[in-house]
């Protein structure tokens, strides 16, 4: 049994609850000034409302993934499913509770069953490192026991496969996607698809991208959310490598001819993530593209904890005090109270793409290694990695010393 909530006209209302209640089902009803409360929605599974920009938008359906509600917009005419189109959602036509349930149904088992932790690895263009952090980061929590599945959602360079060595003509999260939309993809079909990264005892399961970027279509945002909901009830945790671009104003294609959306998976991953890595390459480039870029991945997802990953730092291209400075401007430009470094070392980089090996594998002891480990540990105890970073201030009291010991001398 789930709970549904109901936001529409009474006339429609009325019979709907009747037949849902009728199938043993819960329903709440809530008025349309009710939705956009706090708590309205707390203890539902999925929200029923009209395909209407007045109550569907994105700032609603960010609220509904953050709070584990399925949204079903009853499109009641062509205007609804337009809309519904271009927000990534699928409309139902008729205000039945078959038509809802089917809906609500779309990935099998139940709705409160979400136990795993969703990870997006997100960053922008430029290859700051997402698709290298996003594999040592599952590899290291599958090294330690807790089940894992990776998802390689980039609709622009997926790579992966190539990264682990795994063959490209898979099904993959492409075959995965394929069997949401036909409300097949079971736990079976999971098994069957995916591919399993032996690391140390354990393995580490992967849902390889499309082996090339045309096939982007065959990641539609409905499906890409049903399969990330059916992977998280059946992992511990779940990382998704995501493609740089978040821009939505491609919508305006979708409004001529109804066609999908390139960056509809990233958005969708991204929007259903309970965290984000945001990784920023650790050179000016890579830090001016992120202040920009950080901006739109806030308004995209406004409710959703974000862990800033500073990558490949070095003094050469930063200068003194690296870290330091890194740290203040992203404190400045991009508001980011909660910052991780991890060091250049090109060395374990390479041996990791020499033997298509997760890093925390091709170089145990790596200063690589060690920094993507501090980074997961974060990741086992909710809100740790939430807060503000420790500074370093007995080091700072050490060289304030030092200089004045210097300067009398």
């Amino acid at each position: 049994m789930s709970t549904i909530a109901v936001c529409l006209p009474p006339s429609i209302a009325r019979p709907l609850c009747e037949e849902l209640e009728a199938v043993g089902e819960r329903v709440a009803v809530l008025g349309p000034l009710q939705i956009g409360q706090p708590d309205a929605l707390a203890g539902v599974d999925a929200l029923v409302l009209l395909a209407d920009p007045r109550q569907l938008d994105g700032a609603l359906l960010a609220r509904c993934d953050a709070q584990r509600v399925r949204v079903v917009p009853l499109a009641l005419d062509e205007a609804g499913v337009n809309l519904a189109a271009r927000l990534g959602v699928v409309p139902v036509r008729e205000a039945t509770a078959r038509a809802v349930l089917a809906s609500v149904a779309a990935v099998p088992g139940p709705l409160s069953s979400r136990r795993s932790d969703v990870i997006a690895v997100w960053g922008p263009h430029g290859a700051p490192g997402r698709s290298t952090l996003a594999v040592a980061l599952a590899a290291e929590r599958a090294r330690s026991g807790t089940e894992v599945a990776l998802i390689d959602a980039d609709s622009h360079a997926p790579a992966v496969a190539a990264m682990l060595g795994l063959a490209e003509e898979t099904p993959g999260l492409a075959g995965a996607c394929r069997q949401a939309g036909r409300r097949s993809f079971d736990e079976a079909e999971y098994a069957r698809i995916r591919d399993l990264v032996p690391i140390e005892k354990n393995a580490l399961a992967v849902l390889s991208g499309i082996n090339r970027p045309s096939r982007w279509p065959e990641l539609p945002a409905d499906r890409m959310r049903a399969v990330i909901d059916a992977v998280a009830r059946w992992s511990d945790q779940v990382f998704i490598d995501t493609s740089a671009l978040i821009e939505q104003d491609e919508q305006i294609v979708s409004d001529l001819d109804g066609g999908p959306r390139r960056n509809a998976a990233t958005i969708a991953a991204l929007q259903r993530a309970d965290r984000i890595i945001a990784v920023c390459a650790a050179d000016p480039i890579g830090v001016s593209r992120f202040v920009r870029a950080v901006t739109e991945l806030r308004e995209l997802a406004p409710a959703t904890p974000i862990t800033v990953v500073v990558n490949r730092v070095r003094s050469r291209a930063i200068g003194l005090d690296a870290r330091g400075q890194l740290r203040r401007t992203l404190e400045r430009y991009a508001a980011a109270t909660e910052v991780h470094f991890i060091p250049d070392d090109g060395s374990a980089a390479d041996r990791a793409v020499l033997h298509a090996l997760p890093v925390i594998v091709a170089a145990p002891r790596s200063a690589l290694t060690a920094a993507v480990r501090r980074i997961a540990a974060l990741l086992d105890a909710p809100g740790a990695a939430d807060a503000p970073p420790r500074r370093p201030q007995a080091g700072r009291r050490a060289r304030r010393t030092r200089g004045s010991a210097r300067g009398s001398q």
